[in-house]
């Protein structure tokens, strides 16, 4: 991943959250990983997922393979 800090990116979370901050959120624009973070905790730990694994479970996830 980039050298970037938490706070350079763009963070964005799911229209299914309905406005409440019980949610994930997602910073695209890295090169090579998925910087996810809770959303109640903004300045808290950014987990960093690698594009392949991201792109495998996302895969799984919309062909029901983890259900």
């Amino acid at each position: 991943m980039t050298n970037a800090s938490p706070t350079d990116l763009t963070w964005a979370k799911s229209s299914y959250s309905g406005g409440n901050n019980n949610c994930l959120e997602v910073a695209h624009g890295t090169a090579d990983a998925l910087p996810v973070r809770d959303s109640k905790r903004p300045t808290g730990p950014v987990l960093t997922i690698p594009n392949p694994v991201w792109t495998t479970f996302i895969t799984s996830v919309k062909t029901t393979e983890l259900a």
